[in-house]
């Protein structure tokens, strides 16, 4: 694995050259396709934060909109009263990095503020015009997400990829943000046929090639349920496991999971396979 310490700014780093780092996601929110409703009170966000980072998550991510197909837009302030207060309290406990999963430039604003050190953001800079300048003042990292708007089969998703990703990279230097700052995300499941997804997986190197680490979410959603024929999000743990081992062995360096504990005990496993090959090798 290629080395990359992402600078996340007070002189702080995130390592991404040893095994792929697990993300673990706290959704402040009633409505998220998986676990709506189930942390958004803020003693029930609070305990869940701390459970993820006592089962080994390396970065804690917490949204507070869900993005999921056919979602509710919520307006900024109301976005902002969900995470501040979770995202105040857990960064004054927890030593890990805490990412905002949000697409407002005001929100994240407020959320870096508050102790956040990355921006993940599902439309890469090109939703709201102002996200690049709020990530480059203050010194945040940012995960750039691949999205579509609506899933067309006709076309080569991964040029598709490319290409938008390349438009995000290009706003985050125009901003002044070095690349180094930058995590690069496919967009599993956003605006993609399930056969689009698998070529992705396939393709993770070509995303690495743009030079940036590369970050895989694929926890419980559609594409796992399409294969496995698990309906309910909840059944697809054991999919979203093999999808993501997968993702790591191929060059994923970090996962963006629902169950953190199984995903760190696989992350290690990929981590322990790879030691032994380049030994053997």
């Amino acid at each position: 694995m290629t080395n990359r310490r992402i600078p996340l700014g007070h002189g702080r780093t995130l390592d991404c050259s040893g095994r792929t780092l697990v993300m673990g996601i706290l959704n402040v929110t009633p409505d998220s396709f998986s676990d709506g409703g189930h942390h958004d009170e803020f003693g029930r966000a609070l305990a869940h934060g701390r459970q993820l980072v006592a089962q080994g998550a390396d970065i804690l991510d917490i949204g507070g909109e869900s993005t999921r197909p056919g979602y509710t837009p919520v307006p900024a302030d109301a976005e902002i009263e969900r995470i501040e207060p979770i995202i105040l309290a857990l960064a004054g406990e927890i030593a890990i990095p805490i990412s905002v999963d949000t697409m407002k430039a005001k929100v994240a604003d407020r959320a870096l503020v508050a102790g956040a050190s990355i921006v993940n953001d599902v439309w890469g800079f090109q939703g709201d015009p102002d996200m690049a300048k709020v990530v480059a003042a203050h010194g945040a990292a940012a995960v750039l997400m691949h999205n579509r708007m609506s899933e067309n089969a006709a076309i080569d998703i991964v040029a598709d990829v490319r290409d938008f990703l390349l438009r995000s990279m290009e706003i985050a230097q125009n901003a002044r943000i070095s690349l180094d700052r930058i995590i690069l995300d496919p967009g599993i499941g956003f605006g993609k046929t399930p056969e689009q997804n698998m070529i992705l997986l396939h393709e993770i190197d070509t995303i690495a090639a743009l030079g940036c680490p590369v970050l895989i979410g694929a926890s419980r959603k559609r594409i796992i349920g399409s294969v496995t024929g698990r309906t309910h999000p909840s059944e697809r743990l054991a999919g979203s496991l093999a999808f993501h081992t997968l993702a790591a062995q191929v060059g994923a360096h970090l996962v963006r999971v629902h169950d953190v504990g199984e995903h760190v005990d696989a992350m290690k496993m990929v981590a322990a396979f790879k030691s032994t090959k380049q030994a053997r090798a």
